[in-house]
């Protein structure tokens, strides 16, 4: 018979199991897990240079096809959204614009623009982190990549690592906000 701590031991083993499995969506694979902590680096990098920290990594059979970071403005290029430029990385990389059988990890859900390119693309998984209340293209507003109007469809897995991923915007835009308000605080040189 079981004393009453090797019961409390169980269930305090059974809850952190279960909490595990219920972080992952279903269908995420440690391949998936892997590229996404990548496209946190390439996200950390890109809020470093002052963009947007948003990373997206396209990948095949573990192999990485194309990465990039938001780089609108270094580039000054409103197309140079993450998922974008990655796209077009791995076409050069892939020796063609049909990226078929390729995934794609990015922390920030595509926008009309990124999910477009995407379907466009031919990309055959979307994996994300962070949903995106004012443009996400994939869950919240919109159902671009598996709307059956459309010539092609993905599977989405939404969640992955989310909560790094949000946490990278929500201390970028913070720090943004701070920075417009100690500036404005601020006299003037010629004052």
């Amino acid at each position: 018979m079981m004393r009453l701590g090797q019961l409390a031991q169980q269930s305090g083993w059974r809850r952190r199991v279960r909490a595990r499995i219920l972080a992952l969506p279903r269908g995420t694979t440690q391949e998936d897990q892997r590229m996404m902590a990548r496209a946190i680096e390439l996200a950390h990098a890109a809020g470093a240079r002052g963009e947007v920290p948003v990373g997206a990594v396209i990948y095949r059979a573990g192999v990485i096809l194309g990465e990039a970071s938001n780089d609108r403005e270094a580039s000054a290029d409103p197309t140079g959204h993450a998922e974008v430029v990655a796209l077009r990385r791995a076409a050069i990389t892939h020796g063609g614009w049909r990226l078929n059988n390729c995934s794609i990890a990015v922390t920030l859900e595509p926008c009309p623009m990124c999910a477009g390119a995407l379907v466009n693309a031919r990309i055959a998984r979307l994996v994300y982190g962070a949903r995106d209340p004012k443009a996400g293209a994939v869950d919240t507003l919109y159902d671009l990549c598996r709307d059956v109007r459309l010539n092609h469809r993905m599977s989405v897995i939404g969640g992955v690592m989310r909560q790094p991923c949000a946490q990278l915007l929500t201390d970028f835009f913070r720090a943004r906000r701070q920075a417009k308000r100690g500036a404005a605080t601020r006299p003037s040189a010629g004052a």
